[in-house]
């Protein structure tokens, strides 16, 4: 089966027709979703089954998917000390007609609802033991070893990748090689989270990243709410004020005030304003 779309036009899962992709993976894993549980993303739809488990499937263009092994989120089963679902199993299969490939991950049921959208428009006043297990998780990442390479925005994140998208929004005489990379979810936004039991899921992208990558992608995904990106620099603070991050915080202000820029995106005087900043900062040394 596939999914129908108008030929030429980028596929939005969000709009789309979804019913037979989810049928299939119905028949796949033997479940039944339950409709009123469907979420419905750009590029991937998940729902709740009726054996208490969370079913997502991706589409993929075949030139997004590395030669880096397995998929993410199967990979992830093998992370120790962070707070995420368990992984139990997948069905996978390709269309040719659009030169993609679909992916349905089922796991274990997230202990609580998402903490929002990806971009947050209020506070949502997380309590302090919601921090505290964000940062051991985070910080347990960033131990971890993995040979895996993330793909933010599924693209592989190298250094041509970083050098480029900094320099496209940004002039001045700085280095921007990047000295330390570690482990990262690399889609850490809040929508991938959940509240008030903190919970990180969606690995589909995740592997080895400029450090402060996660922690500056966070911040970007708050700048509407200034309280909140405040309290993210907080309690990552160590990664802000090493030079990678700071690197790290120029290349996620570039996605927002670059050349693609919404004028009506209330994060863009934020974003500039901290680019600044930055760039004073890394050509001070």
């Amino acid at each position: 089966m596939t999914l129908s779309v108008t030929p030429g036009r980028a596929v939005d899962l969000r709009i789309d027709p979804v019913d037979e992709i989810l049928a299939r993976v119905e028949r796949s894993f033997q479940v039944c979703f339950a409709p009123d549980t469907v979420v419905r993303k750009r590029r991937s739809v998940g729902a709740r089954t009726d054996r208490d488990t969370w079913v997502r499937v991706e589409r993929r263009s075949l030139d997004k998917i590395s030669d880096q092994g397995r998929n993410g989120t199967e990979c992830a089963e093998r992370l120790e000390n962070i707070a995420r679902p368990a992984w139990r199993g997948c069905v996978v299969w390709g269309d040719s007609d659009e030169c993609v490939m679909w992916r349905a991950d089922e796991t274990e049921l997230l202990p609580a609802d998402p903490v929002g959208t990806a971009v947050l428009s209020d506070d949502p006043k997380l309590p302090d033991a919601w921090w505290q297990v964000f940062n051991a998780s985070l910080d347990a990442l960033a131990a971890q070893d993995t040979r895996r390479l993330a793909t933010p925005d599924t693209v592989s994140i190298t250094q041509a990748l970083v050098t480029e998208t900094v320099r496209a929004a940004f002039l001045g005489d700085f280095d921007t090689t990047v000295g330390q990379w570690t482990p990262a979810h690399a889609d850490l936004n809040w929508a991938n989270m959940t509240a008030p039991t903190f919970c990180l899921f969606d690995w589909e992208d995740w592997g080895n990243a400029p450090r402060g990558l996660d922690s500056a992608t966070l911040w970007g995904s708050s700048l509407a709410v200034p309280a909140l990106a405040d309290r993210v620099r907080q309690e990552r603070r160590r990664d802000f004020e090493s030079r990678d991050g700071k690197l790290m915080t120029l290349f996620t202000c570039s996605k927002i005030v670059g050349p693609g820029a919404h004028p009506q995106d209330p994060r863009l005087g934020p974003a500039r304003r901290m680019a600044e900043r930055i760039v004073a900062e890394l050509q001070a040394g």
